[in-house]
């Protein structure tokens, strides 16, 4: 379920709440009790090697006279 990051207008606090998809954008109250929050814009990176595929297996080789192996 993906998380929300709020900050409340009021005190300043910022929380965060799990909700599904279709609530992304429903009201939220602080944990002092005020109404008037705002959903604050969050950021996703995604790194590492591990997410990579793999390298094809074989020779490979290109195509044309290059590396298709037509010239000679």
């Amino acid at each position: 379920m993906p998380r929300y990051d709020f900050r409340c207008r009021s005190c300043g606090a910022t929380f965060e709440l799990n909700r599904p998809m279709a609530r992304a954008n429903d009201p939220a109250t602080c944990p002092e009790g005020h109404p008037d929050t705002v959903k604050l814009l969050s950021t996703v990176a995604v790194t590492g090697t591990g997410a990579s595929a793999p390298a094809p297996a074989g020779g490979g080789g290109g195509g044309g006279c290059c590396g298709g192996g037509c010239c000679g």
